[in-house]
C-alpha cells in the first residue's frame, strides 16, 4: 500500500501575520513615563561681591547610606521633619517678617527671604527615601504658603483658598475668576514664603 504524503503546509503568509502583530502591539502598548521632581533654578545674578549666610539662617538635612535622618546633625524621624522645617522657616528671629508665626528665636532662621534648607544625601541612600524626604520639605513650604493664601484670600476677594487651590485655579481655563489678581496674590505669597532648597551630593 502507497505511503499518502503528508499534505504541505503553506507558511509563506506567516511572515505577514506575525509583522502584523507586531505592528498592533506596538501601536496599542502604552509606555510609562518616569517624571522627574519639577525644580526652577534661580536666576544668575552678576555680583562681584561674596554672600554672606549666617549658619543660623541654614537648616541643614542630610539622609545617611542608611537611610538615617539627620536634622541639624540630629537623629530625627521623617515624620517629624515636616513640623520641624516649617517651625525654621516660620521663626521670624529678626522681627522684619510681620506675617510670621514662630518663636522669633535669635538663635534660629532671621526671616523666610533668609531661611535656606540644605538638603544633603549619601550615594548609598536609597532613591525612595530621598523622594520621602524631598516630599516633606517641599510640604514644609506648601503648609505656610497655604495658611498665607488663607490670610489673604479674603483680602483680595480669593476666600477659603489655598495656595495649591489658587495655583490651580490660575491653570484651569474654566475657572471664571480675576485670573491676573490672582496671579498677584500668588507672587507675593512666593516673595514671602521663596522656596529655597539647595541640594548638594555626598562625595
Amino acid at each position: 500500500m502507497a505511503k499518502r504524503a503528508a499534505p504541505e503546509v503553506n507558511a509563506g503568509s506567516m511572515a505577514d501575520i506575525a509583522f502584523l502583530l507586531l505592528i498592533f502591539f506596538l501601536v496599542t502598548t502604552t509606555m510609562e513615563k518616569d517624571s522627574g521632581i519639577s525644580r526652577k533654578l534661580p536666576p544668575i545674578e552678576e555680583s562681584e561681591e561674596d554672600v554672606i549666610i549666617k549658619q543660623k539662617n541654614i537648616f541643614t538635612v542630610l539622609i545617611n547610606g542608611k537611610d538615617q535622618l539627620l536634622v541639624e546633625d540630629e537623629l530625627m524621624e521623617l515624620k517629624n521633619l515636616r513640623a520641624a522645617a516649617v517651625e525654621f522657616l516660620d521663626n521670624g528671629g529678626d522681627g522684619t517678617c510681620n506675617y510670621c508665626k514662630g518663636a522669633k528665636n535669635p538663635s534660629s532662621s532671621d526671616n523666610p527671604d533668609k531661611a535656606i534648607i540644605s538638603l544633603k544625601n549619601e550615594r548609598e541612600t536609597s532613591y525612595a527615601q530621598y523622594i520621602s524626604v524631598q516630599n516633606e520639605l517641599v510640604g514644609a513650604y506648601n503648609v505656610l504658603r497655604n495658611r498665607r493664601a488663607l490670610e489673604l484670600g479674603p483680602q483680595k476677594g480669593f476666600r477659603d483658598m489655598n495656595f495649591i487651590e489658587m495655583q490651580n485655579n490660575y491653570k484651569d481655563v474654566k475657572w471664571s475668576g480675576n485670573k491676573e489678581k490672582l496671579a498677584e496674590v500668588i507672587e507675593q505669597i512666593k516673595v514671602e514664603y521663596p522656596q529655597k532648597l539647595s541640594e548638594v551630593q555626598e562625595q
